[in-house]
């Protein structure tokens, strides 16, 4: 049996390889196309916009709140290609890392997070769930704003035949 450790890093490992399949595809387009805004969609609707909202997520999160890291949050301005992002993932992925190894004993026990001046009860797994689905989410979004953009989406899934 594995234990907690081993199945987050395994679980972070998986989306990953999902995130690497999206930035390759963004790599394709051109650089108009990637930071193209579309108002249809949420914040600023560009798929640069997504990716970078999806790493301020993961700061906010897991950096700032439960590592207690004083990140700012990325400016999509300051984002302009897809090495740019890949260098700022960089960086959450080794905060993620680094809240595994921290809370990988009280994964299931409820921590207390302070947000806007109101208490929230939380567990570190409720905390990497909701970072890794709220990418996912957006992943959705970002496939999608693709098509408009006259681009053909990829197979990002974890399992692909």
């Amino acid at each position: 049996m594995h234990d907690i450790e081993s199945y987050l890093k395994t679980q972070y490992n998986l989306i990953q390889h999902s995130r690497a399949i999206i930035l390759g595809f963004c790599q394709t387009m051109s650089a108009d196309d990637f930071v193209n805004e579309n108002n249809s969609f949420g914040l600023g609707g560009s798929i640069r916009n997504l990716l970078v909202h999806v790493a301020n997520a993961y700061e906010f999160w897991i950096l700032n709140n439960a590592l207690n890291k004083n990140n700012t949050n990325t400016a999509y301005s300051t984002m302009n290609t897809v090495s740019e992002i890949e260098n700022l993932y960089l960086t959450i992925d080794g905060g993620i890392m680094e809240f595994i190894d921290q809370y990988k004993s009280t994964v299931f026990e409820t921590m207390d997070l302070n947000i806007d001046r109101v208490d929230h009860d939380v567990s570190p797994l409720e905390l990497f769930t909701h970072v890794t689905t709220h990418e996912f989410h957006h992943k959705g979004q970002i496939l999608s704003l693709s098509r408009h953009l006259g681009y053909t989406p990829i197979d990002s899934d974890i399992i692909r035949f």
